[in-house]
């Protein structure tokens, strides 16, 4: 079969090598797959530079999220499990975490709900508890993990403030229906914020960036809001003033999904029912920016891994030699 493999660690586009390789025998407890489609997420950059917490033995193939196939002929979505992860035409994953791919998405997109979809979930309602009315602020809104956050944050009910880098980016979160844009390189993020609240800031921020993104939070977030940090795509990692979340009476709220599958993994299958039923109702769809030849499988983690891009890559192995 084809896969794309890291032998060193470094950048993705320098790294990535496609090769022929020979098919993976899954060990205990696991399934192999065929390979629809492989959704690009900053993890996936991560790991080929050796900065991810999961450090897989070299050489590795990175590809976390795919839609797949079983033998038997189910369309399923899952984690890959590494180190035959789902740049390549066949993956191993474990048997207890295969979903159900949702009829109404095609591969791409049900290659691209797990992760960020479950992320937000998790965020905004198990960890922040967002209730209807609220308002949600968003960081990086029109990227993959932004834009889901910004559709559940509708769906929940919620006013949502998108923070975008530039106009290509402030159109695509418009479209996904935020209320507000703000262009975090034209205006000030957290006088925007203010002036659209009247002053209180926003009940709950949502943060994959860190960083700068992460101090706006700060300065921006409203009396007993909740600050949900989820990644931190701008490469800094933020060193919180807990004085003054003390004195402005605010949560900061860490958010891992992966450890809901060791210590609650129950909530993965009920949340991903309730994911299958927003998209049978079109209250979900994800924003596929680009679908990615596999060929371009090395490219395509670049470009996430630099910021570039808006919504989902997701690569296709389809015409790829099995």
């Amino acid at each position: 079969m084809q896969a794309w493999r890291v032998y060193e660690n470094g950048e993705p586009g320098a790294v990535m090598r496609l090769e022929e390789v020979e098919t993976p025998t899954p060990g205990p407890g696991q399934v192999l797959l065929k390979v629809r489609a492989a959704n690009v997420n900053f993890p996936d950059a991560l790991l080929c530079r050796g900065h991810y917490q999961v450090r897989p033995p070299l050489p590795f193939t990175p590809g976390v999220e795919i839609c797949a196939e079983t033998q038997d002929g189910r369309r399923v979505i899952t984690t890959a499990a590494l180190p035959h992860g789902g740049f390549a035409t066949h993956a191993l994953a474990d048997a207890a975490g295969l979903l159900p791919a949702p009829d109404s998405l095609d591969d791409a997109e049900a290659a691209a709900l797990h992760i960020g979809y479950q992320t937000g979930w998790f965020g905004l309602h198990r960890r922040a508890a967002l209730k209807e009315g609220e308002t949600l602020l968003v960081h990086a809104a029109a990227g993959g993990v932004g834009s889901a956050a910004v559709q559940l944050g509708k769906a929940a009910g919620a006013t949502v403030i998108g923070v975008v880098g530039g106009p290509a980016k402030a159109d695509v979160a418009r479209a996904l229906g935020c209320d507000l844009v703000i262009d975090r390189r034209s205006e000030d993020v957290v006088a925007a914020v203010k002036a659209a609240t009247g002053g209180r800031g926003a009940d709950v921020v949502y943060d994959p960036v860190g960083g700068e993104a992460y101090q706006q939070s700060a300065k921006c977030v409203a009396f007993e809001g909740r600050i949900v940090v989820v990644g931190f795509a701008s490469g800094t990692v933020p060193a919180p003033a807990l004085n003054h979340a003390l004195v402005k009476n605010y949560s900061v709220l860490g958010l891992h999904w992966g450890l809901y599958a060791q210590k609650d993994p129950a909530s993965i299958g009920r949340c991903h029912e309730t994911l299958t039923a927003y998209a049978a109702k079109g209250l979900i769809k994800p924003l596929i920016g680009e679908r990615v030849p596999f060929a371009g499988a090395a490219g395509a983690v670049q470009r996430v891994a630099d910021g570039t891009t808006t919504g989902r890559l997701v690569v296709l192995p389809e015409g790829a030699r099995a």
